[in-house]
C-alpha cells in the first residue's frame, strides 16, 4: 500500500477546507461536500469550529486517490493558530497551498511558504475560486512567481474567470510537465493549477497531480520500492534547521530491511481527548504498531499500546496494527507529548519550530472555588498545544498566546469542555526581566529573623540570553543531604518564573554560596521532632526570601520581543512606511527594489507594535503592502509612540 500525507494549508478565508470537502467527496468518501456556512464539514468536527466558520485544530481525513491512500490534514488558516500547523508539517510528505484568485497572495501566505521552502516540502500551488466575480487567476499566478517562488509552473489556464461558468483546460505538454514532475520531488519546483471548491471545478486534476507531482511513501523501509521515499525524507531532513543529516541520496545500508524487521517508530505531533481518554496522533515512520505492544517514549517513559485507529475513507477505523506512511490514533500513550517519538529516535527527528513562539500573553482568573480545575484544565491544554505555556505564581496563572482570537477561542474551550468560566485579562506583550548585575544574599538558619532550620546564601549573575537557568554550587556537596540541595533548586527554578518587576527570568546564573541545616534529633525517648531538625519544607520556604533579595541586589530590566519584519510595498509608498515604522518603535535596515515596481523593506520593530503596523500598512500602500514578522530576541523596552 502507498501512502501520501498531504497538508492542506493557506491564509484564512481562502477556502482550504471546502477543498478538503471536495476532495472527500470527489473520491466517494463522503455523499455530498460539507460547507463551512453550514456548519456540517467533516474536518471542522468542534462545535466552536462550525460556529466560528473557521479551523481551530489539524485534522485528519483519508481518501483513495488511484492506488494511494491520502490522509490529508486541514490545518487552521488564522495566524493565531500557527502552533497547529507547525505541528502538522513535521509528519507532511507534501503541501497544497491554496490561494484565493480574488485576494491572491496574502500575509499567511508567505509566512506559509517560508516555511514548506525551509523543510524543502515539495508544494501544490492551487488558486481556488476562480468562478468568484472579480477572480483574476492569471494575475494571481504571476504574484506567486513574484512573490512566492520565481520556479513555478501553471500546466492549466482558466477559461470564463470571474463567472459560475468557470473552468480550465490544460495547458499544450511540452515536455515541462516531465521535468516538474522530477523536480517537484525535490521540493524544487511547485505546479500551479487553478478551480473551485464551491463547483468542483479542477478538483479532478488536482487528486491526479497529487501522485505525480508529489512523493509517494511506499513501505519505506524496503530496498528497492522505498529508496526513492527515503531520500526524498533525508532531503527534507537534511533541510531542517540545525539539522545534521547528510543529503546524501538513496537508503543507507541500516535502511535496506524488510519491512517486518523495522522497529516501530513514529513522532506525535497532537494529543486531545476523546471521553477523557487521551489520543496521541502519530505519524508512522517505519515498521508495525500493534495493540498491546510496549514502545518507549522520547522522555524516557515505557507505555503500553490499548487501542489504535488508523485513518480511512474519512474515518478513524480501529485496527489491530499501524503500518508505516499511516497516520494512527493511538490510546495507552498517557505521558505522551507533542513531538515525542515512538520507539527508537532516528536522525532529523528533533526538528525545531518553524514559527516564532506568542509574543503575548494574558492572565486568566476564577471564581476561588473553580481555580483548581483552572490551573488543571489549562495544563491539559496545554499538553495539546505546548506553546501556551501555562505559568502559576501564588494565586496568579498566565497563559501564552498568540492573539485575540486565540484567547476568544480558549475561554469558550474551558466553558465547554471543562464547565469552568474563566475570566481572561487584556492580551499584553509578553516581557521577561534580564538580570544586569551581581546579587549576593544569605540568611543562617535561627539568626536574624531566619525562623527556618536552614541556611541559604545564593548569589545570582547575568547570563546570555536563550542560556537559560543554571544553579550551581561553591558549598560542598556533601555538607548536607542532596535532597535539601534538590529542595533549593526547584524553588529557585520555580521562583525565577516571576522577577521583581512581575516577569519571568529565564536566563540567569545562580550559585549556592551558603548551606546548612539541623540534623534529625529529638527529646530523650521520643520519635523525630520536626521542630528541632531541618525537612524539605525549610529550605522551599527560606528560598524564594534569600533568592528576591539576591535578585533585587542584582538588579532586573524589563525587555519585550522585538521581531523581524519583511514589507512588500509598492515603490511610492516607501516614505510613509518607513515613517510609520519610525513612529512604532521600530528601525528599517534597507529597502531594495523588486520586480513589478514592488520594493522590500527589511527592519525590526517591537512586538507590541506588531499589530499597529499590520492595521495601518493597507491604507498607506493602496492594500498591496504585505508584511511579515519573526521573533528575533528581547531587548530592553523602548520607549515610541504606538499608535
Amino acid at each position: 500500500m502507498s501512502y501520501l500525507n498531504l497538508g492542506i494549508v493557506a491564509h484564512v478565508d481562502a477556502g482550504k477546507t471546502s477543498l478538503t470537502e471536495r476532495l472527500l467527496h470527489h473520491s466517494g468518501v463522503i455523499d455530498r461536500p460539507g460547507s463551512v456556512d453550514r456548519g456540517d464539514t467533516t474536518t471542522d468536527s468542534l462545535a466552536l469550529e462550525r460556529e466560528r466558520g473557521i479551523t481551530i485544530r489539524a485534522s485528519v481525513a483519508s481518501f483513495p486517490a488511484g492506488d494511494v491512500t491520502v490522509n490529508v490534514l486541514d490545518t487552521p488558516g488564522h495566524p493565531d493558530f500557527i502552533a497547529e500547523v507547525d505541528r502538522s508539517l513535521a509528519v507532511l510528505d507534501g503541501a497544497v497551498l491554496v490561494l484565493s484568485a480574488v485576494e491572491g497572495v496574502q500575509a499567511q501566505t508567505l509566512v506559509l511558504m517560508r516555511a514548506l521552502q525551509r523543510l524543502r516540502l515539495p508544494v501544490i500551488v492551487f488558486v481556488n475560486k476562480i468562478d468568484r466575480r472579480g477572480a483574476r487567476p492569471d494575475g494571481v499566478a504571476d504574484a506567486v512567481a513574484r512573490r512566492l517562488s520565481p520556479d513555478v509552473l501553471p500546466v492549466q489556464r482558466v477559461l470564463g474567470a470571474g463567472t459560475p461558468a468557470a473552468r480550465v483546460e490544460p495547458l499544450p505538454d511540452d515536455g515541462l510537465r516531465a521535468w516538474l514532475a522530477g523536480e517537484s520531488r525535490r521540493g524544487a519546483a511547485h505546479t500551479v493549477l487553478f478551480g473551485s471548491a464551491v463547483t468542483g471545478v479542477g478538483v479532478p486534476e488536482l487528486v491526479a497531480a497529487l501522485g505525480t507531482y508529489l512523493p509517494v511513501v511506499a513501505d519505506p523501509v524496503v530496498a528497492d520500492g522505498g529508496a526513492t521515499a527515503l531520500a526524498n525524507e533525508r532531503a527534507n531532513l537534511a533541510a531542517a534547521p540545525g539539522s545534521d543529516v547528510p543529503s546524501a541520496v538513496g537508503p543507507s545500508e541500516d535502511e535496506l530491511t524488510d519491512p517486518g524487521d523495522a522497529a516501530p517508530s513514529g513522532v506525535v505531533f497532537a494529543i486531545d481527548r476523546e471521553d477523557g481518554r487521551k489520543r496521541a496522533f502519530v505519524r508512522m515512520r517505519s515498521g508495525t504498531l500493534r495493540v498491546r505492544d510496549r514502545v518507549d517514549l522520547r522522555h524516557g517513559k515505557s507505555e503500553r499500546i490499548t487501542g489504535l485507529r488508523v485513518a480511512h475513507r474519512g474515518t478513524l477505523e480501529p485496527r489491530p496494527t499501524a503500518e508505516a506512511g499511516q497516520i494512527a490514533v493511538v490510546q495507552g500513550l498517557a505521558t505522551a507529548r507533542v513531538g515525542d517519538v515512538v520507539g527508537p529516535e532516528r536522525p532529523g527527528d528533533e526538528r525545531g519550530s518553524q514559527f516564532p513562539p506568542p509574543s503575548y500573553e494574558t492572565v486568566v482568573d476564577a471564581a476561588p472555588a473553580e481555580r483548581g480545575r483552572l490551573y488543571a484544565a489549562l495544563s491539559e491544554l496545554a499538553e495539546q498545544d505546548p506553546l501556551i505555556r501555562v505559568r502559576r505564581r501564588d494565586e496568579e496563572i498566565t497563559v501564552s498566546l498568540y492573539g485575540e482570537v486565540q484567547r476568544e477561542v480558549l475561554a469558550a474551550i474551558l466553558q465547554r469542555e471543562y464547565r469552568v468560566d474563566a475570566r481572561f485579562g487584556a492580551v499584553r506583550t509578553a516581557r521577561t526581566e534580564r538580570v544586569v548585575g551581581t546579587g549576593h544574599a544569605v540568611e543562617i538558619k535561627k539568626q536574624d529573623g531566619n525562623e527556618f532550620h536552614a541556611t541559604i546564601g545564593l548569589r545570582v549573575e547575568p547570563a546570555a540570553p536563550g542560556s537559560g537557568v543554571t544553579f550551581e554550587l561553591e558549598c560542598e556537596r556533601g555538607s548536607m543531604p542532596p535532597a535539601f540541595f534538590d529542595a533549593t533548586e526547584d524553588t529557585v527554578r520555580r521562583e525565577l518564573a516571576r522577577g521583581p518587576l512581575h516577569w519571568p527570568v529565564p536566563d540567569a546564573r545562580v550559585v549556592m554560596t551558603h548551606s546548612g541545616y539541623s540534623p534529625r534529633q529529638s527529646h530523650m525517648h521520643q520519635k523525630f521532632n520536626k521542630a528541632m531538625s531541618s525537612t524539605g519544607a525549610d529550605f522551599r520556604g527560606l528560598a524564594p526570601r534569600v533568592l528576591a533579595a539576591a535578585v533585587r541586589r542584582a538588579g532586573t530590566v524589563v525587555c519585550e520581543p522585538v521581531h523581524r519584519f519583511v514589507i512588500e510595498l509598492p515603490e511610492d509608498t516607501v516614505g510613509p512606511v518607513a515613517s510609520l515604522v519610525g513612529r512604532l518603535g521600530g528601525v528599517p535596515f534597507e529597502s531594495r527594489a523588486g520586480s513589478g515596481g514592488i520594493v522590500v523593506m527589511r527592519g525590526e520593530i517591537p512586538a507590541a507594535a506588531v499589530a499597529a503596523l499590520q492595521r495601518d500598512l493597507p491604507g498607506l500602500t493602496h492594500g498591496e503592502g504585505m508584511c511579515r514578522t519573526e521573533h528575533d530576541r528581547f531587548e530592553p523596552v523602548r520607549e515610541a509612540a504606538r499608535a
